[in-house]
């Protein structure tokens, strides 16, 4: 059954929240959806990493970043401790580090950008609350799907009336 969101925008595109096409590809498994987890940081990825080491149970994390150009809030070791925890992506609204290593790695990874600088640690910010980037709105729950042609979300999953 093919998960393509070409595919699901088809078929279900009243029901989809469809992204600015403004993230690019990093991780190791370029398609990838799941239930929503959110993290809304700026410069911090205190709860980043707090998120990651809980299992993930096939969870998607979208962190909203704020768009920030100036560190990372995902690196080598974050991705890898989500992949080893269970997470099948990760959507950072800002910049990562490690890309290399984080392309891989078997886990969806998708951010604006890289950047060499690591966060700062002071453990802000906010769990599981609506977030608004790239044009949309998601919210912890949520349903995403993405691929290498894009990131659309639902309020339910979609692809099980396929």
């Amino acid at each position: 059954m093919s998960l393509k969101t070409t595919d699901l925008c088809d078929e279900h595109a009243e029901e989809l929240s469809i992204a600015t096409p403004l993230f690019h590809d990093y991780g190791g498994r370029r398609a990838f959806h799941g239930p929503v987890s959110t993290v809304k940081v700026f410069e911090d990825n205190s709860l980043v990493r707090q998120a990651l080491e809980e299992p993930g149970e096939g969870r998607v994390l979208v962190v909203d970043g704020g768009g920030s150009m100036r560190c990372a809030l995902l690196g080598d070791n974050l991705a890898g401790m989500g992949r080893s925890n269970g997470w099948t992506g990760i959507v950072v609204y800002g910049c990562i580090r490690d890309s290399g290593d984080i392309a891989t790695m078997d886990i969806g990874v998708k951010a604006l950008n890289t950047h060499p600088l690591k966060s700062v640690k002071k453990g802000e910010g906010e769990r599981d609350v609506s977030v608004t980037l790239a044009g949309i709105t998601i919210r912890a729950g949520h349903y995403l799907y993405a691929d290498e042609d894009g990131l659309v979300v639902a309020a339910r999953p979609v692809h099980e009336n396929r």
